[in-house]
């Protein structure tokens, strides 16, 4: 095992900013996320900078846009930003009929409030499914409010379903400041980011090649903090892109090597790269406990009910459940001493987004990484590091933790998971298909 005074050694390389306990809190709900995200702009005085995959033209996308021009016009001064994926906004949702996007609804929103909000397109790639903008963080004025979670309906939990994920706030300038430094001067500059506004879209074939140099560029950007000494109680603000040069993926990687007492990992899709799976083997080898909260199919954000009509996109959560399945049944004497606890989350139509890495009840990672192979290869990503030495948040997280299990089921055996068999014909159908061709191999390295 890694010693303690290595793992210290390791993280003294990393930025970091020292907390207070009373400087962090975590949200337990998605409806708690959304009234804290407007009561944050509501409050806004300099600066908002917000960082999703999208930001929807639907009720709770209108919502908070309807918040940020209130805040403009209350303070002229604020300074709001918005940086969303470049692709995703310009088009619509999976199974949806084609459109413009929410380019459009941006568009929009410039036409009526010039200047107001400026809203920053980032191309990871020249197609979506290369790789995406899957940063996460809000700024409001010194306040950073992380969550994996996106704005749109599901997220902010406007109608009766809700997407679960991780939320949490952190009262830190150096923090707020690392963020803000990072969006001004590695993406607004770059000429892979698109400035959505009232002018028409064009993007032209300078603009793709453009994409390349950014990627190559973003792939060795860091956080930056100004240095201090070595606290109890510290934030490392985390970023990666790519597999040579990705910081983020390093210490997830060592975090799991230097566990020692218990790894708790969350994730929606268990499809974990293969350097994780292998970290879980080694822990359990030696005796590590270890507790896994997966998402059940039903609660992918990909499930496609049987009373609706079937895409191919409907089979990614049946593909993941057969490799959780064969993950379990390689771990039986694990699951069956209680070394490995799995969980499975499912609350009636509600869908699990949440993820996250606790080690040795000592150290915290929030991300928006899905700890599968495209968040591990293909797109950018971040994530905090909390180190609490002295436990002073384990009260926080350990709540958290049992609101995340409320709606679990454990698994006590491999066989306690459904069979290829006991799926819907069609889906039957199509996973022969795709494993003949390897075309689920495929899949499981894009979604």
């Amino acid at each position: 095992m890694v010693s303690l005074y290595q793992r210290k050694q390791l993280l003294d390389t990393l930025p970091k900013t020292a907390i207070t306990a009373d400087d962090f809190r975590i949200l337990l709900s998605a409806r708690e996320y959304l009234a804290t995200l407007l009561t944050l702009i509501d409050r806004a005085t300099t600066r908002i900078y917000i960082t999703v995959l999208y930001l929807e033209n639907d009720q709770a996308g209108q919502l908070v846009i309807k918040h940020l021009i209130a805040a403009k016009e209350r303070h002229p001064a604020l300074d709001i930003k918005v940086f969303v994926d470049f692709h995703r906004a310009r088009r619509g949702l999976i199974g949806h009929d084609k459109s413009d996007g929410n380019a459009a609804f941006y568009r929009e929103i410039d036409e009526k409030h010039p200047d107001f909000i400026q809203f920053y397109g980032v191309a990871i790639k020249q197609r979506e499914v290369f790789g995406v903008l899957h940063l996460k963080g809000m700024v409001l004025d010194d306040t950073v409010l992380y969550t994996g979670a996106s704005i749109n309906n599901i997220y902010l939990h406007q109608e009766k379903r809700y997407r679960y994920d991780r939320y949490c706030t952190i009262n830190s300038t150096p923090l707020a400041d690392s963020f803000v430094t990072y969006l001004q001067h590695a993406l607004i500059p770059s000429e892979g980011v698109y400035l959505f506004d009232r002018h028409p879209l064009e993007i032209g074939t300078k603009f793709k090649k453009k994409i390349a140099a950014q990627h190559k560029q973003l792939s060795k950007t860091k956080y930056q903090l100004p240095e201090i000494s070595q606290d109890v109680l510290t934030v490392t603000p985390l970023i990666g892109l790519g597999k040579r040069t990705n910081q983020l993926n390093k210490v997830i990687h060592q975090q799991l090597r230097q566990c020692s007492k218990h790894l708790v990992l969350y994730t929606p899709y268990f499809n974990l790269p293969g350097i994780l799976k292998r970290d879980i083997t080694r822990l359990l080898r030696l005796g590590v406990k270890i507790d896994i909260v997966v998402g059940d199919k039903h609660a992918s954000d990909f499930f496609i009910p049987e009373d609706q009509p079937f895409s191919k996109i409907g089979l990614i959560p049946y593909l993941y459940e057969t490799t959780l399945k064969a993950f379990a049944k390689r771990h039986q004497k694990s699951l069956d001493s209680d070394l490995l606890t799995i969980r499975l989350w499912r609350h009636e139509k509600n869908s699990f987004h949440l993820k996250g890495v606790r080690v040795d009840g000592r150290y915290h990672l929030l991300t928006g990484n899905n700890l599968n192979p495209r968040a591990w290869r293909l797109d950018i990503e971040n994530g905090l590091l909390i180190d609490d030495q002295q436990g002073q948040l384990t009260a926080m997280f350990d709540k958290e933790h049992q609101e995340i299990i409320t709606h679990t089921q454990q698994i006590n055996h491999w066989q306690d998971i459904e069979s290829p068999s006991d799926y819907p014909e069609l889906v039957r159908k199509w996973l022969t298909r795709f494993r003949r061709a390897n075309i689920d191999k495929i899949f499981k390295q894009y979604m």
